[in-house]
């Protein structure tokens, strides 16, 4: 064994972050080690109080502190638009683009059978529901442009057709394969503009 066992223990921990390899999670574990003891103290407070403290929005399940997020608190938003995303994350990249004014649904993933995610852990039944009884008059599925992001668009827009709602899919100046996560506004931006209709 290399390093002692609480070195070990935390870069095993980084490398249970996504994206994080080995090598990374080696240098988070120093870089942690060589900060002060105040400074790994507040970083754990955070980590243990947001865990505590985050819960999903009842309505939309973004991610928030209260029962409803802002976002489902505020008035001034159109009521007859609803925007679904894969995750809490994506709904920063458009609310950044200042181009949308209406609701979120977060799907907290995407349809993979391989995977075991089927339309009943990704609560589609709760969202079909909502566009019944809220009378929404267009979603816009902003699911990321890849085979599980476009299956779920298909299906959320199979489901929803029978309830005689516009539904939308993003046009993509957004990469293949890759994540809303990392587009610019102005992407985005395009994006949300060259919406299109799911057929």
């Amino acid at each position: 064994m290399i390093f002692s066992p609480s070195i070990t223990r935390l870069i095993e921990a980084f490398r249970r972050l996504p994206g994080i390899g080995p090598k990374t999670a080696q240098r988070l574990a120093f870089f942690i080690l060589s900060m002060r003891k105040e400074e790994v103290e507040d970083i754990a407070r955070a980590l243990v109080e947001a865990k505590k403290k985050v819960r999903q929005c009842s309505r939309c399940f973004n991610l928030t502190e209260q029962e409803l997020c802002s976002i489902c608190r505020d008035p001034r938003r159109d009521a007859g638009l609803l925007c679904v995303v894969q995750e809490a994350r994506d709904i920063y990249v458009i609310e950044k683009t200042g181009q949308f004014n209406g609701y979120y649904f977060v799907l907290h993933g995407a349809l993979s059978p391989l995977e075991g995610i089927g339309p009943e852990e990704l609560k589609i039944s709760t969202l079909l529901q909502q566009i019944r009884q809220e009378k929404i008059k267009e979603v816009i599925i902003a699911t990321n442009p890849n085979v599980e992001g476009d299956a779920t668009a298909f299906y959320i827009a199979e489901s929803a057709r029978p309830l005689g709602v516009k539904v939308m899919r993003i046009g993509f100046g957004l990469p293949v394969g890759g994540d809303l996560e990392y587009a610019d506004e102005l992407t985005m931006s395009r994006a949300l503009e060259a919406r299109r209709e799911i057929l």
